[in-house]
């Protein structure tokens, strides 16, 4: 396998795709939205042609299409024909077996190493489990690449985690050896999202034997030092929770986001070091997993991935971390989590 400048191939655990054609189906994205347009695999790789030799691949997540719980509950399918739609067309990504000028071709099939899918969550075990057979038929061939699925809690109402019916499908795909994302963003919505978190690790994991637990990947935001740092030691404590450091730029100040695009990647990694530090001590290198959280990074600042990557780095060897532990940070952690192919 090729090794990047330490002797570490990455997996970029957290990359959002999706084709022009379909940008209907992405409720927040308008025409003048940064985001809209075609975000593909040949973008994806242009921007990180930097690290192409140590790149070994990707995880496709959600980019949270229109969807409508009550319907897809109903029918079975309407309420879900977004979701679908970005289904099959992660599937294609992933087969390499793209429509014309979807951006991505046969050779790109390898480095897809995972699909983290939307889900209906909180309709309950019972409408998820018609969801995930509507999944599976869609996703053909590509199935067994389906590692995970995602809800964001940042779009949710205040207690939604804790809900019997959003507690019991997490649950249930715990039982059937997926992962579950929470992306918690403190940053816009308050400690109540912190505390959705936590709570729903407790309450997923409570009675449930050991093999049978789901596995968590937190995506947590913040600018408030304090009560993220007593969130991350929370969530640090159940062992089946691990932790993307990505998209970390957005949540910055305009200062260092322009140390960044001067290049300055050490001094964003100093500012940085205390919140790592948490992390690390939270979770250790071995929880710890890169994502880059590309294109969303980009909102923020213009070629992002080469100086996260840097950041990245820089901030395990302010830690101390041996070549191994930076390993897992890099790829080691993600391929666990994920139970990559």
């Amino acid at each position: 396998m090729a090794k990047g400048r330490r002797g570490h191939p990455i997996v970029d655990s957290h990359i959002h795709l999706y084709p022009r054609s379909e940008n209907g189906s992405i409720g927040w994205i308008d025409p003048g939205h940064h985001l809209a347009g075609q975000w593909s695999v040949d973008q994806y790789r242009d921007a990180t042609k930097t690290a192409s030799s140590s790149l070994s691949g990707f995880v496709i997540v959600e980019v949270n299409r229109t969807h409508d719980l009550e319907t897809g509950q109903a029918d079975g399918w309407s309420g879900w024909r977004g979701a679908l739609q970005e289904v099959a067309y992660m599937s294609r990504v992933a087969l390499g077996e793209p429509r014309h000028g979807e951006g991505h071709g046969a050779e790109d099939s390898k480095r897809c190493l995972g699909l983290v899918p939307w889900a209906p969550v909180p309709s309950g075990p019972a409408v998820l489990e018609r969801y995930l057979g509507s999944v599976r038929k869609v996703a053909g061939a590509a199935w067994p690449r389906v590692r995970g699925f995602r809800y964001l809690l940042q779009d949710s109402p205040c207690g939604l985690f804790q809900r019997s019916e959003f507690v019991d499908s997490v649950k249930m795909l715990g039982r059937r050896g997926f992962v579950f994302e929470i992306c918690a963003d403190h940053h816009r919505r308050g400690q109540s999202q912190l505390d959705d978190a936590v709570a729903l690790v407790e309450l997923a994991h409570e009675g449930v034997r050991e093999s049978d637990q789901v596995t968590f990947v937190i995506e947590p935001s913040s600018p408030s030092y304090q009560a993220w740092a007593a969130a991350i030691e929370a969530l640090g404590r159940s062992r089946n929770t691990y932790i993307k450091i990505s998209g970390a730029f957005n949540e910055t100040s305009a200062e260092i986001r322009a140390l960044a695009q001067d290049g300055s990647c050490s001094a964003v990694a100093e500012f940085m070091q205390p919140w790592f530090t948490t992390i690390l001590g939270a979770f250790g290198p071995e929880r710890i997993m890169f994502g880059s959280d590309w294109p969303v990074c980009t909102v923020a600042m213009e070629n992002p991935w080469a100086c996260w990557r840097d950041v990245v780095e820089a901030m395990c060897v302010g830690a101390g971390l041996e070549e191994g532990d930076v390993g897992r940070v890099f790829s080691g952690t993600a391929k666990e989590a994920y139970r990559l192919l």
